[in-house]
């Protein structure tokens, strides 16, 4: 265990929060307002090319492709080591499944198995010193039916090598092999066949966190660093947190004509995942606003506006500072970014691997509303 990363847990002054969204290779978009982040953050501090995100953030979360891309942050990748991975693996990680394999899902995953274990290491585990700092990705448990978010945090109940009467445990989450967690955080089902996992005796089978409460894992990464059973207990305030939470982009699917008679079986097989995710996304950025001071952010809705001035229930005294980053995929959504000649199709699929140059502008365009203002409290 990182005694390190214990001081980097306790050290005094203000904390700052990472959270990446899923969204398979739109991932892109994630990686190119990262490079807008990073360019700011290296010039405000007066750092040259040795500078690395987690130097900068505490704490990195991610959902599916966002946990890929938050362990490369936390074992110290630069952002343009990061896009090179993706840009050199996308075809890679979508490799087609064989005719008779896709009754049961799109992709093959060995690729992408191989390819994490290229990057992180075959033999590198979730507690390994590599880690520069709090990771946390989130999966969902098929086998017990429940939301996996699970961190490298040293004080966490599971990442304990004693139980409490002092016996040895042997299912320590520290000694999980890091590239399978991350393989298990993106097995989308329908794309990836899922990840079996052994978790000390016991024989897990995952699937993406993306189809839980946290594609969007910034609220949770908040809960996970000031909640008492966690061990972390971080101080709140505008002052002590920041969280910087970034998106792949939304895609929501209006359809003023719908006849009822059209949601049949298959179409509520194929629109109720997504969304069901769609919401999720929305309530977590919805709880971040609410309860911290909201800098950056597109509106939620025609109600509640973007809530960077709104009351909520904790008053004048929000819990952290919050800065959302994020586009909206339709023609509408693409035209405020000045991108009316990229066809949302192009940009709103999962495995839209062709497009990664599109996927690319649109994280471009994305970058544009980073701000040098939104981290001046935590420089």
């Amino acid at each position: 265990m990182s005694e390190k990363l214990k001081a980097r847990i306790e050290a005094p002054g203000p904390k700052k929060i990472l959270a990446l969204d899923g969204g398979g290779i739109r991932g892109m978009i994630t990686v190119e307002v990262l490079t807008e982040i990073e360019n700011q953050l290296r010039r405000k501090l007066g750092r040259g090319d040795d500078f690395r995100l987690a130097d900068y953030f505490d704490f990195v979360a991610g959902t599916s492709t966002g946990a890929i891309i938050a362990a490369c942050i936390s074992v110290g990748m630069t952002v343009s080591e990061i896009r090179a991975f993706y840009l050199s693996s996308g075809e890679e990680m979508f490799d087609k499944a064989s005719l008779l394999k896709r009754f049961r899902y799109k992709f093959e995953d060995e690729k992408l198995a191989e390819k994490l274990q290229t990057v992180f290491g075959k033999d590198t585990t979730l507690g390994s010193n590599k880690l520069k700092t709090i990771l946390m990705m989130v999966m969902r448990n098929a086998t017990t039916d429940s939301p996996w978010p699970i961190s490298n945090n040293p004080f966490a109940m599971y990442n304990q090598r004693l139980r409490e009467d002092g016996s040895p445990r042997d299912n320590c989450n520290l000694d999980l092999p890091l590239w399978q967690l991350i393989r298990a955080s993106t097995a989308a089902p329908v794309y990836f066949p899922p990840e079996v996992v052994k978790v000390g005796s016991q024989e897990f089978v995952f699937v993406d966190g993306g189809i839980t409460m946290y594609n969007n894992p910034a609220f949770q990464a908040f809960l996970m660093a000031t909640v008492a059973p966690y061990k972390m207990v971080w101080q709140v305030g505008e002052d002590k947190m920041l969280v910087v939470s970034i998106g792949t982009g939304t895609s929501p699917q209006a359809n003023a004509d719908l006849d009822p008679n059209e949601m049949n079986l298959l179409y509520n097989a194929t629109s109720i995942p997504s969304a069901l995710m769609s919401a999720a996304l929305n309530e977590q950025d919805l709880l971040c606003r609410v309860f911290g001071r909201c800098l950056a952010g597109d509106k939620l809705d025609r109600e509640v506006g973007d809530l960077k001035t709104a009351k909520g229930p904790v008053g004048s005294n929000k819990l952290f500072t919050y800065v959302r980053y994020n586009a909206e995929l339709t023609l509408e959504g693409l035209k405020r970014l000045g991108l009316s000649e990229i066809k949302p199709e192009h940009v709103q699929q999962l495995d839209s691997v062709e497009h990664i140059p599109e996927l690319q502008q649109v994280g471009q365009a994305v970058a544009k509303s980073v701000k040098s203002e939104h981290f001046a409290r935590f420089v």
